[in-house]
């Protein structure tokens, strides 16, 4: 679908919407934490790719991988731009509720299974660098102070962790 959506097939990408809104809805959702801005990521997700669906090479990633990061960045880029005009006295009601996020019962199956598993290799310390960074969008800082560790161990250890994560879903 992909390919002849970057020949301006119309038909092609309204049958991706159908197939793939749902679990991009959820990795908005699960990021931005408010319904009417992961609507606005997802509208901006799918002009993503009709822009670029020229560029996708699947190079070793699966279509709905790539999918899944396109929404991922542009939900976290939306996150980052809201959270510079926040107030800081807000923050703790941003915090993740316990229990199931829409995301992870969207994602609860296909890939999401191998990137548990990839993920549950890693070590602690390691696991919720990767997580913070992400899934929920924080920066290195944050994780830094966070994690009680120096920024660029923060650096080291998401830069070892997305190569281990990326032999681990080679296999």
């Amino acid at each position: 679908m992909i390919a002849r959506i970057s020949l301006a097939d119309r038909r092609a990408f309204s049958q991706l919407y159908d197939s793939t809104s749902s679990k991009l809805f959820g990795v908005c959702l699960r990021v931005l934490k408010n319904r009417a801005a992961a609507e606005d990521a997802l509208q901006e997700t799918y002009m993503k790719v009709w822009r670029y669906a020229s560029k996708y090479q699947s190079g070793g990633i699966s279509p709905m991988t790539w999918l899944i990061t396109i929404a991922r960045n542009t939900a976290i880029d939306k996150l980052r731009a809201t959270r510079q005009a926040e107030d800081i006295s807000g923050m703790h009601e941003t915090l993740a509720a316990p229990g199931l996020t829409p995301e992870q019962a969207v994602i609860a199956g296909g890939e999401a299974t191998r990137i548990a598993v990839c993920l549950a290799e890693l070590d602690d310390p390691r696991d919720r660098a990767v997580r913070g960074a992400y899934l929920e969008g924080r920066s290195y800082a944050e994780l830094a102070e966070t994690l009680n560790v120096p920024l660029n161990t923060v650096r080291t250890w998401l830069r070892r962790s997305l190569i281990s994560l990326k032999e681990c879903m080679s296999k």
